[in-house]
C-alpha cells in the first residue's frame, strides 16, 4: 500500500466521520465497508493488499489499547462476571453450538465437515462493537449495556484467537484434537498474556512519573500498547489479552487519583486521533479486501449462517442472565435481547479470515468467502438495526 492510497484512503474516513458528527445513529463503519467494497471496482484501489500481519500487528494494538484503558474502572467491576463468562466459556459454548448448527443444516447448500464448520464458528463469534457502542449510549442512556458489550469484546478476542488456531491447525496440519492439550495451551495463553498484561500496565502507571513532559508520557504509551503486545507473542502468551489488561490496569492506577486528569486528557487527544485513523483505514481496507471473495453463489448459505449466529448468541446470553439468580436481577430480558444484538462481527474476524486465507490451500476458499459475507451482512444488518432496536427496547 502506497502512502497516496493511504492519503486518499485517510480522506474518506475523515469525510464520512465528519458527516457523523451531526447524525446521532449514523454507523460509520458499515458505510466505510461498503465504500470499500465500492473502491474495489477502481484499479487504483483493486491492487491493494491486505495482510493478516497488517492489522493483527498494526492495527490491533493500537485499538485494543484506546478501548482498554477507556473503559471505566467502575463499569468492569460491576460487570466481571458476565463480561467473565461471555469472554470465555461463552465463546467455546457460542463456537460448539453454532459449528454443529452450520454442519446440520450445510447439506443441501455445501459439502463442509464439521471441523470446516467449527472453523467458520470460530471466526464469526468474537465480536466488535466499535460501531454500535456510541449509538446505544446515545439511544438508551444504558451504560451498563455498553459496558458489558464492549467488555466482552475486550476479553473474546484472545479467546478466540486460542480456539480459532487450535481449530486451523488440526485442518490446515491434520492435527488430531486432545481436550487435555488444549485446556492447557487456553490457559497457558491466556493466563500469561493477562499477567503480563497486568504487570505490563502497572510498571507504566509507575515509570510514567520519572517525566512531567506529557509528549514523553504519550510515547510511553505507544511503547506499552506496542511494546506489551509485541513481548506477549514473542513468548508465546496472548498479545491480545496482554495488551487489554495492560490498558485495563493502567485505567484502573488513574482513576483513584485526579492528579492524572492531564495525563488523561493527553492520552485521549492522541489515541482520539489515532484510533478514528486506523477505523478509517482499517474498515475501507476490510472492503476492499472481501470484495473479491463476495463474488461467488453461496450467499443463501452465508444468510443461514448469520441468522444462525445471531439465534445461538440470544439463547446463550438469554439463558445465561435467566439462569443465574444475580445476573438476571442486574440484566432484564430486554437489556439481554439487546447485548444479543449488538455482538457484531468486525476486526478480529477479518483478522481470522486473512489468517486461514494465508494457509494457500483450495480447501479454504469457501470458508473464506462465506466467512467474509456473514461478517460484512453482521456489519450491515446489526449496525442499522441498533438504534431502533435500542429505542423499542430501553425505555
Amino acid at each position: 500500500m502506497t502512502a497516496s492510497q493511504i492519503i486518499l484512503l485517510l480522506l474518506i474516513g475523515y469525510i464520512i466521520f465528519t458527516i457523523d458528527q451531526k447524525q446521532e445513529n449514523f454507523p460509520v463503519p458499515t458505510i466505510l465497508v461498503l465504500i470499500g467494497v465500492g473502491l474495489f471496482s477502481i484499479p487504483y484501489f483493486s491492487s491493494i493488499e491486505v495482510t493478516e500481519n497488517m492489522i493483527y500487528h498494526i492495527f490491533l494494538p493500537a485499538l485494543l489499547f484506546t478501548s482498554a484503558y477507556q473503559f471505566p474502572p467502575d463499569g468492569l467491576k460491576k460487570n466481571a462476571g458476565i463480561i467473565t463468562f461471555l469472554g470465555t466459556f461463552g465463546i467455546i459454548f457460542t463456537i460448539a453450538l453454532l459449528g454443529s448448527a452450520i454442519y446440520a443444516l450445510s447439506g443441501p447448500f455445501i459439502s463442509l465437515t464439521f471441523l470446516e464448520a467449527l472453523i467458520i464458528a470460530a471466526i464469526l463469534t468474537p465480536t466488535d462493537p466499535v460501531s454500535v457502542v456510541s449509538i446505544i449510549k446515545k439511544s438508551t442512556g444504558n451504560d451498563k449495556i455498553a459496558h458489558v458489550v464492549e467488555g466482552e469484546s475486550l476479553i473474546n478476542d484472545g479467546t478466540s484467537i486460542v480456539v480459532f488456531a487450535t481449530l486451523a491447525g488440526m485442518f490446515v496440519e491434520k492435527q488430531t484434537f486432545s481436550i487435555g492439550f488444549f485446556l492447557g495451551e487456553f490457559l497457558l495463553v491466556s493466563l500469561g498474556g493477562a499477567v503480563l498484561g497486568v504487570l505490563a500496565g502497572w510498571l507504566m502507571s509507575k515509570i510514567v512519573h520519572f517525566t512531567h513532559d506529557r509528549r514523553y508520557q504519550v510515547m510511553l504509551s505507544i511503547i506499552l500498547a506496542y511494546g506489551t503486545f509485541n513481548i506477549a507473542e514473542y513468548l508465546g502468551v496472548s498479545g491480545v489479552l496482554a495488551t487489554v489488561f495492560a490498558g485495563i490496569m493502567l485505567s484502573f492506577e488513574y482513576a483513584s487519583t485526579e492528579r492524572e486528569e492531564k495525563f488523561r486528557e493527553y492520552l485521549d487527544g492522541f489515541w482520539g486521533i489515532a484510533e478514528l485513523s486506523i477505523l478509517s483505514l482499517l474498515f475501507l481496507l476490510i472492503g476492499i479486501q472481501s470484495a473479491d471473495s463476495l463474488l461467488f453463489g453461496g450467499w443463501g448459505f452465508a444468510i443461514i449462517i448469520f441468522i444462525l449466529s445471531m439465534v445461538i448468541r440470544y439463547i446463550l446470553i438469554m439463558g445465561a442472565t435467566r439462569l443465574f439468580p444475580k445476573w438476571r436481577n442486574e440484566i432484564s430480558w430486554r437489556e439481554a435481547t439487546l447485548i444479543s444484538w449488538s455482538g457484531l462481527k468486525g476486526t478480529m474476524s477479518i483478522f481470522l479470515i486473512l489468517t486461514l486465507s494465508s494457509k494457500n490451500t483450495g480447501d479454504v476458499e469457501m470458508i473464506v468467502s462465506l466467512s467474509f459475507a456473514a461478517v460484512l451482512i453482521s456489519l450491515v444488518v446489526q449496525s442499522l438495526g441498533v438504534a431502533p432496536l435500542s429505542k423499542k427496547l430501553i425505555k
